[in-house]
């Protein structure tokens, strides 16, 4: 019988830890999660609508001061590891994202706990932010890029494929949340992908992708279709 093995990943070096560093675009600037400093921006930004809170196990908070005690929690939290989005068309601090499931050893790292509030969905700081944290995870020498919602979330499901991560299956009854359950969506990104993932951000975050009134001239879904190695089938029906 033949013997087979997986290629060869010779004088494999274990990336680091997200060390916490600010992560600067033209739209999105990513800093470290400090509930001090981000609690006011953040909730009133997420007051808009609580339909954010809809996938997520926590949320929503009431009061200001239940969320700031939640945001300082996470702040000293290594994994997951908290970023908050300042919106630089705003000025203000409008959503929250992290890295989790960090595995330095497998190369694996993970995104999630996205929190969108209303005012930043839709914008290219949106975007960017997801940019930014996938270039510093593959910049950082991880090799698998995940990213995991409720299958019942066909926005999350939408916006990985949009992001150029491809449908990788469902785990059905993986977990147990809200008193509800959830089967799992897998979507991930792999380094070889990112050079060309790369350069379909690029294009599309470029001011010569808008036009006068902010509407991009070409689609990132186009742009990143051409990466992506399979399409989840829910979004095709």
């Amino acid at each position: 019988m033949t013997r087979t093995y997986g290629f060869p990943v010779p004088n494999w070096t274990p990336p680091p830890t997200p060390t916490g560093e600010t992560l600067q675009g033209r739209y999105a600037r990513l800093e470290k999660l400090d509930g001090a400093a981000q609690a006011g921006d953040l909730f009133r930004s997420n007051a808009v609508t609580d339909e954010i809170w809809d996938y997520l196990p926590y949320g929503p908070f009431a009061a200001i001061e239940d969320y700031r005690a939640w945001l300082d929690t996470m702040s000293d939290s290594a994994d997951p590891f908290f970023y908050a989005i300042k919106n630089l068309e705003t000025g203000a601090f409008e959503g929250i994202a992290s890295y989790l499931r960090i595995d330095p050893n497998g190369g694996a790292i993970e995104v999630g706990h996205i929190n969108f509030s209303k005012p930043l969905q839709r914008t290219r700081a949106a975007t960017e932010t997801m940019f930014l944290m996938m270039k510093w995870a593959f910049d950082a020498g991880y090799r698998r890029y995940e990213w995991k919602c409720d299958a019942l979330n066909r926005g999350s499901r939408a916006a990985a494929q949009r992001l150029g991560l491809s449908y990788e299956g469902i785990f059905r009854q993986a977990t147990v949340y809200k008193d509800r359950n959830r089967d799992t969506a897998w979507f991930a990104a792999i380094d070889k992908e990112w050079p060309a993932l790369e350069n379909a951000f690029q294009s599309w975050l470029a001011p010569s992708n808008f036009d006068d009134s902010g509407r991009q001239l070409q689609s990132l879904s186009s742009l990143t279709a051409l990466v992506r190695v399979a399409s989840d089938p829910q979004l095709e029906s």
